[in-house]
């Protein structure tokens, strides 16, 4: 089990969107948990993506397009609970601040959103009628890890592991990170899913942060 808690990768301009990000999901998430439990329980299923709507709001059953699509981007900023949100955060602070100088600001919260969608839409594929809410930053983050698996994939990583702190090159962390999301969608497949980890969501996140940044190199 390892953990990465601070890459070691210099960077030139202030993590702007990075700050802002964390803050908006740190902020969604104590307004959920403030409220009634029966009312934040039915906010966040309104809110969090279903990927039976979709189907359900194309035939005309009932769900509107809004209440279909519209959660491909607001489930982004919803957690489970505090662990949830901490993992996702602490993952985004320690790999997004490189993506965001290498991107730009703007760019960088253009590409977090698209990876998020594109996290979303490939867990609604292959659960195209499951009727679990969706929720979480990791589709998002996923695609930032892979962005910066491509940018920089000798940059260390101090990693916990087990109870030592080691410089981990990011091929190595992140890759790992990638074989255990691939492992546990092939396990999840042909099963009932009865909730948990959105294993599909973390792989299409990941590959198309990949593929997102590996054009526009630059060194």
């Amino acid at each position: 089990m390892f953990i990465p808690l601070k890459d070691l990768n210099p960077r030139v301009r202030p993590p702007v969107v990075t700050v802002l990000l964390i803050a908006a999901n740190i902020a969604s998430f104590l307004y959920t948990i403030m409220l009634p439990p029966q009312v934040g329980q039915a906010l966040v299923y309104q809110m969090a993506m279903v990927p039976a709507r979709i189907p359900l709001s194309l035939s005309g059953h009932g769900v509107t397009l809004a209440q279909a699509f519209l959660p491909f981007l607001t489930s982004m900023f919803l957690h489970s609970g505090a662990l949830h949100l901490a993992g996702n955060m602490l993952f985004l602070w320690v790999f997004g601040d490189n993506v965001e100088d290498y991107l730009g600001h703007f760019e960088y919260l253009l590409f977090y959103v698209v990876c998020g969608v594109g996290a979303g839409l490939t867990h609604t594929l292959i659960n195209l009628n499951s009727t679990l809410p969706a929720l979480g930053a990791s589709g998002a983050v996923s695609g930032v890890m892979g962005a910066y698996l491509v940018l920089y994939p000798r940059a260390r990583v101090l990693t916990l592991i087990f109870i030592f702190l080691i410089p981990v090159p990011a091929i190595i962390v992140l890759g790992s990170w990638f074989v255990l999301q691939f492992l546990g969608g092939l396990d999840s497949l042909g099963r009932l899913s009865s909730g948990g980890v959105a294993w599909f969501a973390h792989i299409g996140g990941f590959l198309l942060g990949m593929f997102l940044v590996h054009g526009s190199k630059r060194r």
